[in-house]
């Protein structure tokens, strides 16, 4: 059995189920999700229910014999963990941001925590993976409108990542907004090669998009969709042909789940805003940073 712990949006859920299901399969075992930490964790809500996911749920008695139960069991886990960061236990906390290929043979029965940003960790089950990140129900009305305007013309994909990035100021210590430049920048790169582009732009902020976005193309500011309707905006990415992402676990998979086989995908090389951790396997090869 293999338990995952979900916690963060949308583009964090993605890879830890990711992960997860990859070696369930790999194993010829069952995933099972730990989703307790939703109980408290207001930022941020659980999401893959909106997809085509395989769910079954840990029980907290699966969850206390494979990690350990109790709030002080917790943190001297992941202590410990952190002195000897992978041993052949049960519980596995993520030791780093790079790929770690011992986290692929785990034990039988294994608890993972972490937030494993890199396809590395998924690419045996990737044509699995991506039947199962289609969306369960169909866009609305509106979607469906700019569903067939994206597909029908040469449609790049912009995520403007704001809110937290700039309000909450550990968010804006750790990751904050890509600037203009970069935005300028990536859009003349893929016009340079794939011309007469259309832009359909994401963002948390829409009006800060439309009022400060000057890029000389036809451009779409994308609305409508709360955040109990990310799933929606994320499908939408992923009908564009070509991608200039923000430094978002978000876009990175709308990005990746784009089904053109001649996607240019623009991704900022400055992942984070403070302590600078080993993105070196963050994005997949064919994938640009500026």
């Amino acid at each position: 059995m293999v338990i995952m712990r979900l916690i963060g949006g949308l583009g964090n859920q993605l890879f830890q189920y990711a992960l997860g299901r990859a070696l369930a399969v790999s194993r010829s075992t069952t995933l099972k999700l730990d989703i307790t930490d939703y109980e408290t964790y207001k930022v941020h809500a659980y999401s893959l229910g909106h997809f085509n996911v395989i769910e079954s749920f840990a029980t907290r008695d699966e969850i206390r014999r494979l990690r350990g139960g109790g709030w002080m069991a917790k943190q001297l886990s992941r202590r410990l963990h952190r002195l000897i960061p992978f041993r052949k236990d049960s519980y596995i906390l993520e030791k780093g941001f790079a790929f770690d290929p011992e986290v692929l043979e785990p034990p039988d029965d294994v608890y993972l925590e972490g937030y494993w940003q890199s396809e590395r960790y998924f690419t045996s089950g990737e044509g699995l993976l991506r039947r199962e990140f289609t969306i369960r129900h169909s866009l609305s009305g509106r979607n469906q409108e700019l569903a067939a305007r994206i597909t029908g013309c040469n449609a790049v994909s912009l995520h403007v990542r704001r809110g937290d990035y700039v309000s909450n100021p550990d968010s804006s210590r750790v990751h904050g907004p890509c600037g203009m430049d970069y935005h300028r920048t990536a859009v003349r790169r893929i016009a340079e090669v794939s011309p007469q582009l259309h832009l359909f732009v994401f963002s948390d902020e829409p009006e800060w998009a439309a009022r400060n976005l000057h890029l000389d193309h036809p451009m779409t500011i994308v609305t409508g969709n709360d955040a109990r309707h990310d799933y929606e905006d994320l499908h939408l990415m992923s009908l564009c042909r070509h991608h200039v992402i923000a430094n978002s676990s978000f876009s990175w998979w709308g990005a990746w789940l784009s089904a053109n086989a001649d996607k240019i995908v623009i991704a900022p090389a400055r992942w984070f805003a403070g302590k600078q951790h080993d993105t070196r396997d963050l994005f997949p090869p064919a994938w640009q940073t500026i």
